[in-house]
């Protein structure tokens, strides 16, 4: 089970990995058409926003995965093995599942309002469909919660050995 939530949290950090070179891509269009031919578009600036929050959403998984997340490392470094994994227990635990399934609670309602009023963008020639992108907020966090269960049952291995 540990393994393949760590093999599915990997192969969302990549495909963020892949949208953020898309991202790229799109946004050097986009500069080049609109300075060089003065060609704008409200739906291309658009799609580059709801590209940079599929990034950011599906990226945060992984960066738990990497431990690469942030924290206080001029403390965490010093301490042992067995206090750090105990921190990241406490962490997982108490902070980021109860942060995560909250968000998740909440973006579900947020998500269902959106598709009931079908809503899309404000700005003329802007992207329709927005329940699309804000359905990526809860399920960003489910995949979060994914991981950060994983980290505790991990977690809990390493403090009963």
């Amino acid at each position: 089970m540990k393994k393949k939530i760590d093999q599915f949290t990997l192969y969302i950090g990549y495909f963020a990995a892949f949208v953020l070179s898309l991202l790229v891509f799109l946004i050097v269009y986009d500069a080049l058409a609109r300075y060089i031919f003065s060609e704008g578009s409200t739906a291309l600036q658009e799609l580059e926003w709801h590209l940079f929050d599929l990034i950011m959403l599906f990226s945060i998984a992984y960066t738990l995965k990497k431990s690469a997340h942030v924290r206080v490392d001029i403390f965490y470094n010093s301490y042992s093995h067995r206090t750090k994994t105990i921190i990241n227990l406490i962490a997982a635990l108490f902070f980021v599942i109860p942060f995560s399934l909250l968000i998740v609670y909440e973006g579900l309602h947020f998500v269902e309002l959106s598709f009931i009023q079908m809503e899309g963008s404000s700005d003329p020639g802007g992207l329709p469909y927005r329940f699309i992108v804000k359905s990526l907020m809860p399920l960003g966090f489910i995949f979060l919660i994914m991981q950060a269960l994983k980290e505790v049952l991990t977690c809990k291995e390493e403090l009963t050995k």
